[in-house]
């Protein structure tokens, strides 16, 4: 039961934090946003572990691997996807993200030692022809030109370092590194290595005192990050890296579901079948017993 909560979290949190994102685009530039949402949460999850007591005090080479998440999960990956955005479209970019499903089988086995279930395999290749078929407008118009390539590229490279920040918060885990510790440092060391990229490529450190930006900020600190991380990377430690990721499949559709109701999305016939496949890949991969205990 807790693991369902936890997917169910991960899920419609960060399927929200598409329309809260929209928020942050403007004056401020998206990487120093990034930067102060990861610093904010930061900041908050160290105040919750000092107001409980939790401990604090770390090996260094403990700090090393929450470095390592930091960088992995919580600052590089994310730069490079508003790169890759830059020349895909988003629809695209959820493609490729669906991806980290079979990079997590491949790089649990190698680096964990995990099992690569067949039932696993055939419900992420199930849930990424659902994804292409939900975004098919958007690949359709895809051109395969040197920008698009490199797009394609850059938004891999994410995606791979997304994965490995999965696996090392699997190993973390059984390292008996706690996961609010470690994502309180790990988003820390992440916001300071973003700070130092953004200072050396000339960024701005702009922002915006609107209602719309600073409350966006709050919920994609608290929501998108400290809670639906929170649940992620426990759902991780709890069923695995290659189970828990596929909620990233299932972010992107209930996007558009939200989007639906506050932007006026129109559901077509390749989007609608293109859900079925995504949600019945899911209940392949993960069958209620697999989710409910671990």
């Amino acid at each position: 039961m807790k693991n369902s909560i936890l997917y169910i979290i991960t899920v419609v949190v960060w399927g929200s934090t598409w329309l809260a994102i929209k928020y942050q685009l403007g004056s401020v530039d998206p990487m120093v946003s990034v930067i102060y949402r990861f610093g904010l949460a930061a900041a908050l999850l160290m105040l919750f572990c000092y107001a409980k007591g939790l401990k604090l005090k770390f090996s260094f080479k403990e700090h090393v691997f929450m470095a390592l998440l930091g960088t992995l999960l919580f600052s590089v990956n994310y730069w490079l996807v508003y790169v890759a955005e830059l020349y895909l479209t988003s629809g695209l970019v959820a493609v490729l993200f669906s991806s980290i499903v079979f990079m997590n089988i491949a790089n649990g086995s190698i680096f964990l030692g995990s099992t690569v279930e067949k039932k696993m395999m055939g419900g992420a290749a199930l849930g990424i022809i659902g994804i292409v078929m939900i975004f098919m407008p958007e690949i359709e118009s895809f051109d395969l030109s040197d920008k698009g390539v490199f797009g394609i590229c850059i938004g891999f490279l994410s995606v791979l370092l997304a994965s490995f920040g999965n696996i090392t918060s699997a190993r973390n885990t059984k390292n008996n590194i706690p996961i609010i510790q470690a994502n309180a440092f790990g988003m820390g060391y992440g916001a300071i290595l973003l700070t130092v990229i953004a200072l050396i490529l000339g960024k701005e450190f702009s922002f915006t005192a609107s209602i719309p930006y600073i409350g966006s900020l709050l919920y994609l600190s608290v929501f998108g990050s400290i809670i639906a991380f929170g649940s992620y990377l426990t759902l991780i430690g709890s069923i695995g890296a290659d189970k828990a990721s596929y909620t990233i499949m299932l972010v992107p559709v209930v996007a558009l579901i939200i989007s639906s109701f506050f932007e006026g999305y129109v559901w077509n016939f390749s989007a609608i079948l293109g859900l079925f496949l995504v949600v019945g890949g899911n209940f392949l991969a993960l069958s209620k017993r697999q989710l409910a205990s671990a």
